[in-house]
């Protein structure tokens, strides 16, 4: 039986809350991510911006590699950063763990009566800096559908 973890990533810390997701994903567990628009990312907010605007000029329109914008995607994409995936085959470990993780802005509605997880050591409370921004904001930012003007 597969086991299954609900958890909410609101007020905690991208980076570390990605490398704990993607090793319980490695173990077998089924990951569930609700609230992706309010984790936190560490950080000056205008070097955030500019780093993920690097990224999104460092592609070809219509050859990729294409960058996520939407708050989820984004999370997940970080995420993938953290699993291994040197050689994406179809049955490779990576591959399989990152299939098992699921990403939602919101909480959806079969999981609003759910008991939600969080994950130890990455919440914003740890935090020692000022500068930081959430997911969404910067979604908004960089102009995503589906995240205001």
């Amino acid at each position: 039986m597969v086991k299954m973890k609900i958890i909410d990533a609101s007020g905690l810390i991208l980076g570390r809350m990605a490398t704990k997701v993607a090793k319980l994903a490695l173990n077998g567990e089924e990951i569930i991510l609700v609230n992706c628009e309010n984790a936190i990312i560490s950080g000056k907010p205008s070097w955030v911006l500019a780093h993920w605007r690097e990224k999104e000029h460092r592609t070809q329109p219509f050859k990729g590699p294409f960058i996520p914008k939407m708050a989820d995607r984004m999370v997940k994409s970080v995420i993938r950063g953290m699993l291994p995936h040197g050689r994406w085959s179809e049955g490779s470990r990576g591959r399989m763990a990152h299939k098992r993780i699921k990403c939602y802005i919101s909480v959806p509605l079969e999981f609003k009566d759910k008991k939600f997880e969080t994950v130890d050591g990455a919440d914003s409370a740890d935090l020692k800096t000022q500068d930081k921004i959430t997911v969404g904001e910067l979604a908004r930012l960089l102009k995503a559908k589906g995240h205001g003007k």
